[in-house]
C-alpha cells in the first residue's frame, strides 16, 4: 500500500514540475533523489508513460547537448489533475499532521 502511496504523491510531483517547464525523466530522478527517493529508470518511465497515456503529460522529442532527449511538458488536465490533488493532499495532510 505504500508504494501506491508514494508513485501518487511522485505523480503529483512530476506534474508539478511540468507545470512550471518541460521536464525529462532523468531530471525527475535526480529531483525526486533530492527528496531522499531513489527511482529507477524501471519506475520512472512506466510512471511518465502511464501519465501520458492519461492525458496528463505529453511528450515531444528534443536534443540536447547533442542527445535527443524526451520532454514532457503538462496538459491542460493535467493542470486540473495537479490543482485538485494539491488541495486533498492538503486536506489530508493538514488532518493527519494536527490530529
Amino acid at each position: 500500500m505504500i508504494r501506491r502511496v508514494i508513485l501518487g504523491f511522485m505523480g503529483l510531483h512530476i506534474l508539478y514540475h511540468a507545470s512550471k517547464e518541460p521536464i525529462t525523466g532523468a531530471y525527475m530522478m535526480k529531483e525526486l533523489r533530492k527528496h531522499g527517493y531513489d527511482v529507477s529508470p524501471g519506475t520512472m518511465y512506466p510512471l511518465l508513460r502511464k501519465m501520458e497515456s492519461l492525458g496528463l503529460l505529453r511528450s515531444r522529442w528534443d536534443v540536447r547537448n547533442g542527445r535527443r532527449v524526451r520532454l514532457y511538458e503538462i496538459t491542460g488536465k493535467g493542470l486540473e489533475v495537479l490543482e485538485e490533488g494539491k488541495k486533498k493532499v492538503k486536506e489530508l495532510c493538514s488532518e493527519i499532521l494536527e490530529g
